[in-house]
């Protein structure tokens, strides 16, 4: 896996950095410096070639994904955090995923498994409008979520589902609002807030 690992200062948390569609892992890595230049950084490349475009997962068409390539591409990448963690001495459940569009969804996927147990996510433009039959408590989840009021790629009722998803669950959600399907340096800000409360 193609993947950048910057050390942070000991003990503090390390970001998961997960870029959008078309990204690698030097997207996001001017983003994680504005959050917190103290954090440690591990962020990865999608392993999903769409079109010549880095994705983490398959989609058969625009909000339409690959179900079985999803829970596939979530569990090799939440192993992949777990080994990192190992190697390179950050506790796991410390770490705190940062992702852009596709990067958020596979992010939302691997804070629903039964073996995950992180505390703190930052999701910018998700969009997960699956049905999902399971419960799994978030009550211990804090996670921000930056969304477009006129998202092309979302719509307002996509948008309310991702909330729902966490609340429904136990999760503590600071929502923030923004025009489109973009990451704006308002958003980013708002962000950088928040993980400082």
């Amino acid at each position: 896996m193609e993947y950048i690992f910057k050390p942070g200062i000991k003990g503090k948390p390390v970001f998961v950095l997960l870029h959008g569609t078309g990204g690698d892992e030097r997207d996001l890595l001017p983003l994680a410096e504005m959050l917190d230049k103290d954090y440690g950084v591990l962020s990865v490349r999608g392993q999903e070639p769409e079109n010549g475009m880095n994705r983490f997962f398959k989609r058969t068409g625009m909000g339409q994904y690959d179900l079985e390539n999803l829970d596939f591409r979530g569990h090799e990448l939440l192993d992949f955090v777990k080994e990192q963690a190992e190697k390179n001495d950050f506790n796991v459940e410390d770490a705190i995923f940062v992702g852009f569009s596709n990067g958020s969804n596979i992010a939302i996927n691997m804070l629903l498994r039964e073996d995950a147990n992180f505390k703190r996510a930052i999701l910018f433009a998700p969009l997960y409008s699956i049905e999902l039959d399971d419960k799994k408590d978030l009550s211990g989840l804090d996670v921000f979520i930056s969304m477009g009021k006129n998202d092309p790629m979302a719509s307002m009722r996509d948008n309310e589902t991702v909330i729902e998803l966490f609340k429904s669950r136990g999760a503590r959600v600071e929502e923030y609002w923004v025009n489109g399907h973009e990451l704006t340096g308002d958003a980013v800000m708002a962000a950088k807030y928040w993980l400082n409360k």
